[in-house]
C-alpha cells in the first residue's frame, strides 16, 4: 500500500512560507476577484463519519481564509461515486470543491465508474490515517490475538465486520488482512454501509462483529464505552494511540494499510484560483485549531502541497489496481 512520510511541524511551516514568499497566502497579491461569493464544499461519504468531521473543520477555516461562507454538503451513495463525480462535474470555476477519497483510486478498477484520479485538481493532501479492528464491549474478544484465532478456527462466514460499502478502502483492510492470515477473502462476510458512523451504530446493536475504520471513526463509541480498538492496522502505533499495538505486535497477523483525504476540485481548475485555495489548505495544516482537532479524534495530519498530492494519487492508483487484483475486486 502507499507508505507515507509525514512531515514534520516545521516542514510544513516551510512549504507555507515558501508559498507566502510567492505571494499567495492572504494579504498578498490573491486572484483579484476570487471567492466573491460562498462556496460549497462536497463530501462523498455520510455525515458524522471521519471524511465528514475533517472536512467540516477544513471548510470552517478555509471560510476565514478565504473570506466566504462554505456549505458542506454530503452527496452520498453509490460506494463513493455520486460524491465524487459531482466534484469532478461541476463547473472549474473553484466555487464547487470537494473531498477526494482513496477510493476514487478504486472505483474505476471495480466497473463502478470511469473516474480516475486525473479528473481532478489536486489542492492539497490533508489526511491519511490507518484502520483499526474494533469490536463491540460486549464482544467475548478482548484482545487481538484471541479475534484472529477465532477467525481462523471459523467456518466461513461466521463472523461479519462493515465500515464502507462493498469494495472501499475498509473492506480492502479485512479483505487484505484476511489474506495476510491465508484465509479467503470472504471468509469474512462484509457487510457494506454508507460509512463509519452507521457501521458503528451496527456494531453496538450487535448486527456485525467488527469494524474496520480509522481510529478517529471509532473515537465517540470507544470514549463512550460501547466499543474498544484491538489493534491498528499500520506499520507504526498512533501518536495519538500509544498504547494500541499494532497487528504484528500483538499477534493479530502482519498487515497495515492506510487511507487518505484531500481537497479537490474538477479537472482544468484555473491555477491562479488553485493557487488561492491551495495556499490557505498549506496554512491550515499548520493552525493550531486543525492540527488539535485532527489529534485529539486521532485523525492523522499528513500534507501534501498540490504536486506531491497529484503524484501520490497516481501511485496510490497503480498499487491499488495490483492489490485489488489479488483479492478479486478488479472488473473488466
Amino acid at each position: 500500500m502507499t507508505n507515507f512520510t509525514k512531515p514534520t511541524r516545521r516542514g510544513l511551516l516551510q512549504g507555507a512560507a515558501a508559498l507566502s514568499a510567492l505571494g499567495m497566502m492572504p494579504g498578498a497579491a490573491w486572484a483579484a476577484d476570487y471567492p466573491s461569493r460562498p462556496l460549497t464544499m462536497l463530501v462523498p461519504w455520510g455525515a458524522g463519519g471521519g471524511t465528514d468531521a475533517t472536512a467540516r473543520m477544513i471548510s470552517a477555516l478555509l471560510e476565514r481564509k478565504l473570506g466566504q461562507p462554505i456549505n458542506v454538503v454530503n452527496r452520498t451513495g453509490g460506494a463513493g461515486v455520486i460524491g465524487h463525480s459531482a466534484i469532478a462535474t461541476a463547473e472549474p470555476d473553484g466555487y464547487t470543491l470537494g473531498i477526494v477519497t482513496v477510493e476514487i483510486t478504486m472505483m474505476h478498477h471495480m466497473g463502478l465508474t470511469e473516474l480516475t484520479h486525473a479528473d481532478y485538481t489536486p489542492l492539497g493532501l490533508m489526511n491519511a490515517d490507518s484502520p483499526a479492528v474494533t469490536v463491540s464491549t460486549a464482544s467475548e474478544y478482548k484482545d487481538i490475538a484471541s479475534l484472529t484465532e477465532a477467525i481462523r478456527a471459523s467456518a466461513p462466514g461466521t463472523f461479519k465486520a462493515s465500515g464502507t460499502s462493498q469494495g472501499g478502502i475498509w473492506h480492502l483492510a479485512l479483505v487484505g488482512w484476511l489474506q495476510a492470515l491465508g484465509l479467503a477473502p470472504d471468509h469474512v462476510i462484509w457487510v457494506p454501509s454508507e460509512g463509519s458512523a452507521p457501521a458503528m451504530q451496527d456494531l453496538i446493536a450487535g448486527g456485525i462483529d467488527i469494524v474496520t475504520v480509522s481510529l478517529g471513526e471509532t473515537k465517540a463509541m470507544v470514549d463512550a464505552g460501547r466499543a474498544v480498538n484491538l489493534a491498528l492496522m499500520g506499520t507504526e502505533r498512533a501518536a495519538s494511540h500509544p498504547d494500541l499495538p499494532t497487528l504484528s505486535e500483538a499477534g493479530g497477523g502482519d498487515f497495515a494499510l492506510a487511507t487518505w483525504r484531500g481537497v479537490a476540485g474538477p479537472k482544468d481548475l484555473p491555477q491562479e484560483v488553485a493557487d488561492v485555495v491551495s495556499a490557505a489548505l498549506a496554512e491550515i495544516a499548520v493552525d493550531p485549531e486543525f492540527t488539535e482537532f485532527m489529534n485529539s479524534r486521532g485523525f492523522g495530519i499528513t500534507y501534501l502541497d498540490p504536486a506531491a498530492h497529484a503524484a501520490m494519487m497516481a501511485d496510490a492508483d497503480g498499487l491499488m489496481a495490483t492489490t485489488m487484483a489479488a483479492a478479486g475486486l478488479v472488473q473488466g
